[in-house]
Parts: structure tokens; sequence; C-alpha cells
């Protein structure tokens, strides 16, 4: 049963980092400062490392540039993307927390209907340290919010839930379109605030937006590559659906749970549609196989860690997607490489023990 006691969210201020990539200062942060101030923040500076990042003062933050990247990794260096955000995820390699939140810097605090700000890192924390519910679908939704429960006809052998290794959150006012949708409707704003959060099922994919996104870094932390973007890719703006697709893919084989909807942030300014088509228009042609591809997938039983599935899920990549063009060829080897690097910075990560179902620590 849900337990219909409500304890304050703990803030987990030192478990969890916040992961920002950005080409410019963080002046956003002052609105953050409220919610952003007692944590650690990981900034992944893309472009020009001679370019000076300013950060407001009082914050508690390590930088880190292409030359930084360069030193740490060395050859492996060649997995992190540049000139696009996708180099976040050098961030999530470095932490040593078991949380991560990442955001844009385009991205502020939002107002709810009753016109309060949103501290959408606190709503990101109770979505993760609550279960998901991947295996039967709750019509209420999130079973474990407070004022509400199992409806009647759920099983009570599956309200325990299981381990919730992602919460993805929305956005109001800029939506996060593609550029086809954003050209055909160029001043639509999201307005809408659906206070709900549901748990995506079981072998169903979804988009995932990397803007306003935080994990279980212990749980799904290596499944979390933004991939080969940007700079000499024939693509971008797919790295955070590709990371989603893999991801979703590997929770449910290893039955870990995803969730949707709340917090939002207030997303500020619409990026260059013209500029984005450039950059997607491989990808929203190959999505059309690359999606099948991923409903189709199936991992064998042995793989019982994140890195096992991972390696598995790059040899599929290679000997099926190679097809559609040979960037896939190249993306695979990269998906090794990051394995391999994520190793060499956590090794105690590729040592540790199988992880049952449902288990959080």
């Amino acid at each position: 049963m849900a337990d219909s006691k409500v304890s304050p969210t703990p803030l987990l201020k030192d478990e969890l980092d916040i992961v920002i990539p950005t080409i410019r200062n963080l002046d956003f942060l002052e609105m953050w400062r409220p919610f952003f101030q007692p944590y650690h923040l990981i900034i992944v500076q893309d472009g020009d490392p001679s370019k000076v990042i300013k950060v407001p003062e009082g914050f508690d933050y390590e930088l880190y540039n292409r030359n930084d990247i360069n030193r740490i990794l060395g050859p492996k260096a060649s997995c992190i993307s540049f000139k696009d955000s996708a180099c976040r995820c050098f961030g999530y390699m470095v932490s040593k927390k078991k949380y991560i939140y990442t955001i844009d810097d385009d991205c502020f605090v939002a107002k709810d209907p009753s016109g309060k700000n949103i501290n959408a890192l606190e709503q990101h924390i109770k979505n993760l340290l609550t279960p998901s519910t991947p295996n039967f679908f709750n019509t209420l939704y999130d079973p474990y919010r407070e004022g509400a429960d199992f409806v009647r006809g759920y099983p009570f052998s599956l309200r325990e839930g299981v381990a919730t290794a992602v919460s993805h959150g929305l956005w109001l006012n800029i939506p996060d379109y593609d550029a086809p949708t954003q050209l055909v409707k160029p001043l639509e704003r999201n307005t809408r605030y659906v206070d709900a959060v549901l748990t995506i099922p079981k072998s169903t994919l979804f988009p995932m937006c990397g803007m306003n996104l935080a994990f279980d870094r212990e749980l799904i932390g290596p499944a979390m590559y933004f991939g080969l973007m940007g700079d000499g890719q024939p693509i971008g703006r797919y790295d955070d659906m590709w990371a989603g697709w893999c991801m979703k893919v590997i929770c449910d084989h290893l039955g870990f749970g995803v969730k949707t909807g709340l917090p939002y942030i207030w997303h500020s300014k619409a990026s260059n549609p013209f500029v984005n088509l450039k950059k997607e228009y491989k990808g929203i042609y190959w999505q059309e196989e690359l999606i099948p591809f991923f409903q189709a997938v199936k991992l064998p039983k042995e793989c019982t860690t994140v890195q096992e599935c991972y390696i598995e899920l790059s040899k599929q990549v290679k000997a099926k997607l190679a097809g559609v063009d040979e960037y896939f060829d190249k993306l695979a080897d990269a998906m090794v490489t990051w394995i391999e690097a994520w190793d060499e910075l956590n090794p105690s990560d590729s040592k540790a023990a199988d992880l049952p179902n449902g288990a959080s620590k």
C-alpha cells in the first residue's frame, strides 16, 4: 500500500550533483540559487576551451573544458561529443554521487498554477525515491503520491513497485519540438500544467529530453551515454534521444522504472529551426529504422549489469544498424569506449554486485 503519511523530501545535498553543459556565462543560476546553492555543480564547458565562463559567486562547482576532458580520458576522449550539449555526459562519468540532475542554461524556474515557484529538484528527488510501476498501469497515475493510491483491481503482488532509475521532467513555454514542427508552429507555447507523474510502461519507448532530467547514477549511470553528436558527426540533437532509447531497453531488462511528468521548468528560448533542421534531418529519417530496432532488442539473461547490457547493445547496434549508415558502426565503437572510460574512472562500479529487481541502496 502507498503510505498515507508523507514525510518531507530529503535534500540529498551530499548525494546529488547538478550537471550543466554550457558555452556561456551562467547568469541563469541566480534564479536557481534558492534551490541549487546547497549542491555541488559539475559544469561541462563546450566549444572554445580558452573562453572564460563566469559562474555567480557562492556556488560550489568544478568546471571541465575540452582540454580537461582530453587530459582525463586521453584517447578515450573521442567518445565525448564536441560542439554539442551531448558533452554533458562527461559530467555523469566524473561525478562521484549517487544521483545526477542535469539542466540546460536556458531553463529557468517555472511557476505552478497558484503562482508559486517550482522547486524542480525537490520533485525529481521525490520521483527517484519512490518506486515506479512499469508492469501494470495505475489509472490514478503515481500511487505513492499524497492523495493517491492503487486503484481497485491493481494486483497486490505488484504494489511494491520497482526502483526508479530516471525522472524525466517537462517544460512550460517553449516545447521540445523538432525542426519541422517548430517551422509549422513557430508561435506555439506550452501553457498546460498537468499535475501528474506517470511511470512509462515496460516495453514502451519515449523521446527523452536532456534539459530537465534526473537519474540514479548507481542504478543506470553507464547507460546514460549521449552518443556522438555535433562537430565531425552527421547528426545533432539526437543525443538525449539515443541515451533514452538505450536506457529504456536496459531498464526494462534489469527491472528498473522510468517516470515522466512533473516537475516543470520554464524553457526560455527557442533554438533556430533552420539550424536545427540541418542537425536533425538525418535523425528524422533514421529514427524510422532506429525505433523498430530498439523495440525488437532482446538482451540475454546473462547480462546482469548495466555495463554488460550496454556492451551487448553496442554489438547489436553494429550488427543491425551499420547497414543504415556507417555512422552507427562508429557509434557502436564509441559505446564500447564510453564503458571502458566509465569503468576506468569508476572502478568499483564495474565490480558491483548484481542488483536484484527493485533493489535500491
